[in-house]
This record gives structure tokens, sequence and C-alpha cells, in this order.
């Protein structure tokens, strides 16, 4: 009768003609630096990462940088939630323009930054708007609250669960109108990047 094989073994006799492909090892592990790079820029620990492109021994190794903070920067073209977003997206913007090396990215990205401004004011009148509509509202269920405890009761409009669901309809509509454009902003970058 033969012997069983353990899994192990299994494994080992079916790999033991593959070696390792020194090339592209030392290639994801630039792409590994890559990203980390791209989140250290991020976090405002290194000013410029061009300078760290430089320093990579070849070609295919600043390739390889590139992609992986490729990947990092391009999936932080978003909305802006609040203003101080907008030097975050900046800060991207050039971190991007380093990495595709691209003058019509640039422009590109330069008219993005003005659509997302124009987003936040966009939906800071949408925020006023919403409450001022829905203030009357807000107003007779105040009363309401009032009548039932006998005082004066002031309510946060996002307490109210009507409120909110308002609220989110509208402003989603809003985002739903800009996605589109975010979407688009990362497929040109990724065409110009490659």
């Amino acid at each position: 009768m033969g012997r069983i094989k353990s899994a192990l073994e299994i494994a080992m006799e079916r790999t033991e003609n593959v070696k390792g492909d020194k090339t592209s090892i030392g290639l994801f592990d630039a792409k590994q630096r890559g990203k980390r790079l791209a989140n250290q820029y991020l976090a405002g620990e290194i000013s410029a990462i061009e300078k760290e492109f430089k320093k990579a021994a070849s070609k295919e190794e600043q390739r390889a940088l590139k992609e992986g903070c490729f990947e990092v920067l391009v999936t932080q073209i978003t909305l802006p939630s609040f203003p101080e977003d907008l030097k975050r997206l900046e800060a991207v913007g050039n971190g991007l323009s380093a990495v595709v090396e691209n003058q019509r990215f640039s422009r590109l990205y330069q008219q993005f930054m003005g659509a997302v401004s124009q987003y936040l004011q966009e939906a800071a009148r949408y925020d006023e708007a919403i409450k001022q509509q829905y203030a009357p509202k807000l107003r007779q269920k105040e009363d309401e609250l009032a009548r039932r405890f006998g005082r004066q009761i002031k309510l946060d409009p996002f307490q109210d669960p009507e409120f909110v669901a308002f609220y989110n309809q509208n402003i989603n509509a809003l985002k739903a109108n800009y996605e589109a454009f975010i979407e688009e902003m990362q497929q040109q970058a990724r065409e110009l990047f490659e």
C-alpha cells in the first residue's frame, strides 16, 4: 500500500521547479514603497515626491514607484465635505501632477478644483434652502411638543428622522450630479498616466 502524502509534501512536489523572479519581486516592492510614499506625502511627511522618484535605481523601479503612488493618489479624488478638504485635494493634484507628468492633466485638475469649489458653494446653498424649506414643519413639531410638555422645546433638525431623510435625499441628488465628474476625472488621470 502506498504512503499518504501531506498537503505540504504535495505542494512542495508541484512547486519544486518554480523559481522566484527577482526583477518582479523588486518591482512589487517598489510599487509597495510607492504606495507608502503617497501616504506619507498625503500625511505631510514629505514635501515633494519627485525627489523620491529620482532615487530609484532603474527606470522600471521608478515606474513601479509611480504606479504605487498613482494607485493611492487617484483614489483620493473625491467630493469634498468641508472647505478644509480643498487643501487635501490640492495636495492630491500636486502629487498626481508629479506622477502623471502631463501638462494636460494639470489643466484638467485645475478645472476639477474649480468644479469642487463650486460644489461646496452649491452644497452650502442646498443646506440652507433645505433647512428653510423644512423650518415650518420643524416649528410645528416644536409647538406640538410645547403643548404636550408645557414648555418651549427647541429641536435640532438633524434629530428629526423625517428631516434627515429629506435632507439626505436632496443632498444625495446634488452629489449624484458631481459623482460622474469625479469618476471622469479619475478615468482621465488613468488614461494620461498610462
